[in-house]
């Protein structure tokens, strides 16, 4: 299946505000989900799904017991989802964003998943993927870093590696392990 592909910028036009922002672009469905849980699982409509019009993503949260609790999960799985599923067209030349230029040293890339640009940034590195048809070695050299820091950062997250494998997957590539 074909990853989206988004002119420059539109992924940070969504992403961009508070989290009512990017819940008024989507319809939300709450429903009662099954499983463990006891009696009050099965009596509230508690479990969440967030329909994101302007992408087609969809995301669910039953994880909790409490429907705000599982509207705020959804919402932070609907950012990952966008950063990681959709792909956005390069410039040319491409330059790398100031805030993210400081997560690259020597050393390669230092960002924990905590972090609130850890997602965008992979946007972006997923983007140079795609653009360079699944292989590593070129993303590292416009990054200025090496082949495996970049393999050790793709690698670094399950969400992350799962993606930049199905991009490597459509182009004849092995997976990165």
């Amino acid at each position: 299946m074909e990853t989206p592909s988004l002119n420059s910028g539109q992924r940070n036009l969504w992403l961009l505000g508070d989290d009512k922002k990017l819940l008024h672009q989507c319809s939300i469905d709450t429903y009662r989900a099954s499983g463990p849980g006891g009696q009050k699982r099965n009596k509230t409509s508690s479990a969440v799904r967030l329909r994101h019009h302007p992408s087609g993503l969809i995301v669910i949260s039953e994880d909790s017991r409490s429907q705000h609790e599982n509207k705020a999960l959804a919402l932070k799985r609907l950012r990952r989802e966008i950063c990681l599923g959709l792909r956005e067209k390069l410039n040319v030349p491409f330059v790398l964003e100031v805030q993210f230029k400081a997560l690259i040293s020597p050393e390669g890339i230092s960002v924990s998943a905590k972090n609130e640009i850890f997602f965008p940034f992979c946007g972006v590195i997923l983007d140079l993927v795609e653009n360079q048809h699944g292989c590593v070695s070129p993303v590292g050299i416009l990054l200025g870093i090496s082949t495996a820091q970049t393999s050790a950062f793709l690698t670094c997250e399950k969400h992350l590696l799962d993606q930049a494998n199905r991009i490597r997957r459509r182009f004849g590539h092995p997976p990165l392990r």
